[in-house]
């Protein structure tokens, strides 16, 4: 049976040791942009996929994901015996390392939301000074039979 709370308790645990062991005990400077994001852990405990995003040294550099899935991948041992040690759970999981896409999809959302924004922008300029097509009220009123009367 599946205890889904351990798994995210320990899926956690995992993510706060593999992000404390490479920024505190890795030397590798592939890694010095690294950031783990999330953790997930299945449900025999058996496998951990570590989600990782590489933000690049300045705005305009690109992140070398290689170069971090790389030190990644050399260090997964290290990384493994650190999990081991820090969760004392009878079986480590093994760890695989996948970059998250977190970064490109919200990129692709503001570029959207650009978009969206100069379409509005162009209806409201194009809103401006613009008539109605029928009548200016084109709802229909109660008429008032007294009124009528006496605009006769």
């Amino acid at each position: 049976m599946v205890d889904h709370a351990r798994a995210r308790r320990l899926a956690k645990r995992i993510g706060q040791i593999v992000a404390s062991t490479i920024e505190h005990e890795i030397k590798d400077p592939r890694l010095n942009y690294v950031t783990i994001t999330d953790t997930r852990l299945t449900g025999d405990l058996r496998d951990a996929t570590v989600y990782y995003t590489v933000l690049g040294e300045s705005v305009d550099a690109e992140p070398d994901m290689a170069g971090a899935a790389a030190a990644l991948e050399s260090a997964r041992g290290l990384l493994r015996s650190k999990v081991g040690a820090g969760t004392g759970v009878r079986f480590t999981p093994t760890l695989t390392f996948v970059p998250d896409n977190v970064p490109e999809s919200a990129r692709h959302i503001d570029e959207l939301l650009a978009k969206a924004r100069a379409a509005d922008a162009e209806v409201a300029r194009r809103a401006t000074g613009a008539k109605p097509a029928g009548d200016p009220d084109p709802y229909r009123k109660p008429v008032d039979e007294d009124a009528d009367e006496n605009a006769r």
